[in-house]
């Protein structure tokens, strides 16, 4: 296993401070071997996230969302829509728990009162500071508050999918569910066998 490597003299430019924050970060890395090397790399901040997989026993179904990514789009033309778990940004000083509780409402239309922290990872470490919090949930019909869809201040436009979970299953082999988070969510309950 690697040990820690000393990391000196780290240099922040900003590169952009829109969305999200682009910096470029210039740093002194000591290798192990002890060579030392100036390097350079892009960093983009946009904060850290919550996401959900809600699931219900009874129906064994989960509910994911279908929306358009630009920078999907922008990789590839043809997978522009992508379906995902319910998921945001963390914001101001709100807790991982607050935020998925609040996107649930929003996207998906379901009012939860609790959730399940499974999994922590971040999305991209070689490119982005992004750390996720993933959580589970059940649902039920008498949950659901409204039909969700998102905000329109945020110009979202989300569809609500309740999709049986072997299908969701399913739509992972065949790449039609692309997005990390959401693998690995449906993963999770596939393996702890959470629709059993």
């Amino acid at each position: 296993m690697q040990k820690e490597n000393k990391v000196s003299n780290i240099e922040y430019i900003n590169l952009s401070n829109e969305w999200a924050k682009l910096d470029k970060v210039e740093y002194d890395y000591t290798f192990e071997s002890g060579e030392q090397k100036r390097i350079s790399r892009e960093c983009y901040n946009r904060g850290n996230g919550a996401a959900i997989l809600l699931f219900n026993r009874r129906k064994k179904s989960v509910i994911l969302t279908r929306q358009f990514r630009m920078p999907i789009h922008v990789n590839n033309t043809n997978e522009a829509i992508s379906i995902e778990v319910c998921a945001g940004a963390i914001d101001n000083n709100d807790t991982p728990l607050e935020t998925i509780i609040r996107e649930t409402e929003e996207e998906v239309g379901y009012k939860i009162k609790d959730a399940k922290h499974v999994l922590m990872a971040y999305t991209s470490p070689g490119a982005l500071t992004e750390k996720m919090y993933l959580f589970v949930a059940e649902y039920s019909d008498a949950q659901k508050v409204n039909n969700g869809g998102g905000l329109d201040a945020e110009n979202e436009e989300i569809e609500v999918l309740e999709l049986p979970f072997t299908k969701a299953i399913e739509i992972i082999k065949s790449e039609k569910i692309i997005d990390a988070k959401t693998i690995l969510l449906l993963q999770y309950a596939q393996i702890n066998k959470l629709l059993d």
